[in-house]
């Protein structure tokens, strides 16, 4: 992980092509018993191997290099201590001398930012942290993958992209930064996978060694810039013996990148030697001591208890559903036979983890929680959802229950429940299991207000105890009691607001909080607001098969991630609530992939 400050160290003329890490993994044998004091008796190979160490030592900050002028080298003592000092930081027995396990992390590929900023000098002076130029003034940082993985036959474009994106969520999730993909040049941490010496002061130096590097804040243009080996086998989900685990390092590097040095803590991610794969991205979270230094640099953000220590039982939100594809494409290419988002009304919406999901047919689009519109493209409801009859031409309604976060698929007399994507044992059922006595529903969803579900059907409405698993006495009711909604819903659902949506047509309508009346300046347009559409605006496909989608107020960036596959790159003004415009300035943020981390492998969902 080899990172960078501000300043490049290169490497000096007369060195070999080898690295001093590749050096000294040539030597461990020879070196195990190495004893300082037998340094003036050593042969000519010896020699060098061990200037190999002596450069290991002081690229990572323990040893000060030999004067270029006075031409005065290193002492016994000082290289002694050097030893010692590394032995300390990287948690090993201080002997003073190069013994196997010394030798054996020297060999561990790690990162080439120095551990200390000034080596202890014999005058005893007291070695210093590295302190970090500077850190970010600004909130919102933009980021961008720039070039990929060249070789790597497991990691796909979109699959990068979002392993990049939930590294730079774990630290975005407790802290007041926030990180948006966008398209163009202009971001704050390029991110560029790229080999041997690509121009900025670090050459990179083949397999193992140094495998990426990131550069501190700063008024520098590299400041944020990460870069990673394009030498190194990338891996994701993949034996520790299998290569680099890319979530891992880019954790470590974009610490590097809002601010962060490096730490002699074991369970720290920022120490600075690979200490391979750390888990699941959905699931990872930070070590606590990365909690407190990073809260030192930034504050501690508002949705997050900085006093919670290890082990404290947490109650965070479910996480995005995560939503399985038998190949390595999050949409899908548009056909003639594919609904226009535009000018369709839609057959359910629903919130699901956080997200809004708009049903039309045997398809959907989805948003993600700011409300960005993930792909112009729609999504076959088929690949993610399997269990749904084959034959599906659409549903009635959606809703993630409340309690167990499971999801309801209603459709005509039966409904289904989904964990994540998988269709739960003994389903369909009949929805007379609600007690509903209708043959079908118009919407469904789960007021905030009281966590009770809702069905409606024409002119009445019921409500359901999800939790008790019954329906409440008194019901149904006139629908008119909720004051100003048109009858015979298209579907409804709940938004992270605290306000309820209500569909019909081309048209939706809020209820604020816990109110049962319509809020005043509605109904107001779906296309408009949720769906980057303008007035007299289509998607509908023209004969070079492409979206018309491209005018009027939203800027369209296609990002042709793999073959002809287009991840949307847009936003509009709507990208935020009705009446609350976005920032200029974020106009082209680049919408994070959520669930690509499981189309390229094929793996089961969490």
């Amino acid at each position: 992980m080899e990172m960078g400050n501000d300043e490049g160290q290169r490497r000096p003329s007369g060195e070999s092509h080898r690295t001093a890490g590749q050096q000294v993994s040539s030597s461990v044998q020879r070196w195990e018993h190495w004893d300082p004091m037998e340094w003036n008796k050593p042969s000519n190979g010896e020699r060098l191997e061990r200037g190999a160490s002596k450069d290991w030592l002081s690229k990572f900050g323990y040893l000060p290099p030999p004067d270029p002028v006075t031409g005065q080298l290193q002492t016994k003592e000082a290289l002694s201590t050097a030893i010692k000092a590394m032995q300390k930081f990287g948690g090993l027995t201080e002997t003073g001398v190069l013994d196997q396990a010394t030798l054996g992390l020297m060999q561990t590929p790690r990162c080439s930012l120095p551990d200390v900023s000034e080596p202890e000098e014999t005058t005893g002076r007291r070695r210093r942290s590295l302190t970090p130029p500077n850190k970010w003034t600004k909130r919102h940082l933009s980021w961008r993958v720039r070039t990929f993985p060249k070789e790597s036959a497991l990691l796909g474009r979109d699959t990068v992209r979002a392993l990049m994106y939930y590294a730079l969520k774990v630290w975005s999730d407790i802290t007041p930064l926030n990180f948006h993909e966008v398209a163009g040049s202009d971001a704050d941490i390029q991110i560029d996978f790229t080999k041997a010496d690509h121009d900025d002061g670090y050459p990179f130096d083949g397999p193992g060694g140094t495998v990426a590097h990131a550069f501190f804040p700063g008024g520098r243009f590299t400041a944020g810039d990460t870069h990673f080996d394009d030498d190194e086998a990338w891996t994701f989900r993949a034996p520790d013996s299998h290569g680099m685990d890319l979530f891992a390092v880019a954790v470590h590097e974009f610490g590097h990148a809002i601010g962060l040095v490096h730490t002699s803590a074991l369970e720290s991610i920022m120490r600075p030697y690979y200490q391979g794969p750390v888990g699941d991205p959905l699931k990872y979270q930070l070590p606590y001591e990365d909690k407190v230094r990073v809260w030192q640099l930034y504050g501690v953000r508002d949705s997050v208890s900085h006093t919670k220590r290890p082990g404290t039982p947490s109650h965070t939100e479910e996480p995005p559903v995560l939503l399985d594809l038998p190949d390595n494409r999050s949409t899908i290419l548009l056909g003639r036979d594919t609904p226009d988002r535009c000018t369709s009304h839609f057959d359910a919406v629903a919130q699901i983890r956080g997200e809004a999901f708009f049903f039309k047919g045997k398809f959907f689009w989805r948003l993600t929680r700011e409300r960005h519109l993930v792909s112009l493209h729609p999504a076959q409801i088929q690949r993610f959802w399997r269990g749904l009859p084959a034959n599906l031409d659409g549903l009635d309604a959606v809703y993630e229950r409340p309690g167990d976060h499971k999801i309801v698929f209603l459709k005509g007399l039966k409904y289904w429940v989904f964990k994540d994507n998988n269709v739960e044992e003994g389903y369909p059922r009949p929805i007379s299991d609600f007690g509903l006595p209708m043959d079908s529903v118009d919407a469904a969803f789960v007021w905030p207000h009281n966590d009770k579900t809702y069905f409606f059907q024409g002119v009445h409405y019921w409500r359901y105890d999800d939790h008790l698993r019954r329906m409440d006495p008194g019901y149904p009711k006139d629908a008119s009691l909720w004051k100003g909604l048109p009858p015979n819903l298209d579907d409804a659902m709940r938004w992270s607001d605290g306000s309820s949506y209500f569909f019909k047509g081309k048209e939706y309508w809020r209820v604020l909080a816990s109110d049962m009346e319509v809020e005043a300046g509605f109904p107001r347009l779906i296309a408009k607001d949720w769906l980057l559409c303008t007035e007299m605006q289509s998607d509908s496909p023209n004969a070079d098969g492409k979206s018309a989608a491209d005018s009027g107020g939203v800027q369209q960036l296609p990002d042709h991630a793999e073959n002809g596959y287009e991840v949307c790159s847009c936003t509009s003004d709507m990208a935020s609530p009705p009446g609350v415009r976005s920032s200029p300035s974020l106009t082209l943020w680049l919408l994070p992939p959520l669930w690509t981390l499981l189309l390229a492998l094929g793996a089961p969902p969490l």
